[in-house]
């Protein structure tokens, strides 16, 4: 679809195109040694989710913002054994018939965060509660490992 013949043609419109549709931007060629699509996507999608993460005394929190996501529409991961994948996909909404979009400002698309968790975060124990946008994922912390206790050795008379 050619945006300029909608009367949208400001460099704004056009990138804004180009993300929606993902299509190239370098025309209507496609890009040989570029990144794939998937991977320009999912670089957007972390780009564009912010999260605030929190360090507790037996836990790790994770807070991201999930508009207009459902719980179930929402995957919490452990990839790798130590990487945390949060991700999501708000879709657009079905167009009625005589309703048309004047202004399109909130974000649809893919959503995804990856951290790496530290070695004392305890992967089988991890809680995702959704509530009003706002998706909060708790990571517990494995228990400090037990001072090795110095061994003592007799010594024998020979």
């Amino acid at each position: 679809m050619d945006i300029s013949l909608m009367g949208f043609d400001s460099p704004f419109f056009r990138d804004l195109h180009h993300i929606l549709t993902d299509e190239p931007t370098t025309g209507n060629k496609p890009t040989t040694n570029g990144p794939t699509n998937a991977y320009v996507r999912d670089a957007r999608a972390m780009a564009a989710t912010p999260a605030d993460v929190k360090e507790h005394p037996n836990s790790y929190v994770f807070i991201i913002d999930m508009p207009g996501l459902k719980s179930g529409e929402i995957k919490v991961q452990v990839e790798d054994n130590n990487v945390l994948v949060i991700s999501g996909e708000r879709k657009r909404e079905e167009e009625k018939e005589g309703v048309k979009y004047v202004r399109m400002e909130r974000r649809i698309g893919k959503f995804m965060r990856k951290f790496v968790l530290p070695e004392n975060a305890n992967t089988d124990k991890i809680n995702a509660v959704c509530q009003d946008g706002v998706l909060t994922v708790t990571v517990e912390k494995l228990p400090p490992p037990e001072p090795k206790k110095p061994k003592t050795i007799q010594v024998q008379v020979a």
